[in-house]
């Protein structure tokens, strides 16, 4: 089992950059992927951003075509932690953002709320 914890939501400008943080119960190594994915009101959970984890290279990383170039994934292996840097937000990429993990199973975090808005 992984559980999952986010952080680092909240409101900012369009232009604007946030950094979310995901911190995981058991070691990243062992994980295959981990990733973030976003629901904005009235639309479908889709997928953000996702990395490769395990143990050994390489480490791939995927991205939504909206993101490319914006965000960024990345991972701490030391704390059991992967982020998302978020810069030049736009009002579209309003959303809760889920923080997800795959090992045999999926896991997912609570959400955290990210707002653009001037």
């Amino acid at each position: 089992q992984v559980l999952l914890v986010e952080s680092g939501g909240g409101l900012v400008q369009p232009g604007g950059s946030l950094r979310l943080s995901c911190a995981a119960s058991r070691n990243i190594l062992t994980v295959n992927t981990m990733g973030w994915y976003r629901q904005a009101p009235g639309k479908e959970r889709e997928l953000v951003a996702t990395l490769s984890t395990r143990r050994g290279p390489p480490n791939y990383a995927n991205y939504a075509d909206p993101v490319k170039g914006r965000f960024t994934i990345s991972k701490n292996n030391a704390n059991n932690q992967v982020y998302l840097q978020m810069d030049s937000l736009k009002p579209e990429d309003t959303a809760i953002y889920y923080c997800y993990a795959r090992t045999i199973n999926q896991y997912w975090g609570q959400g955290t709320q990210v707002t653009v808005s001037a």
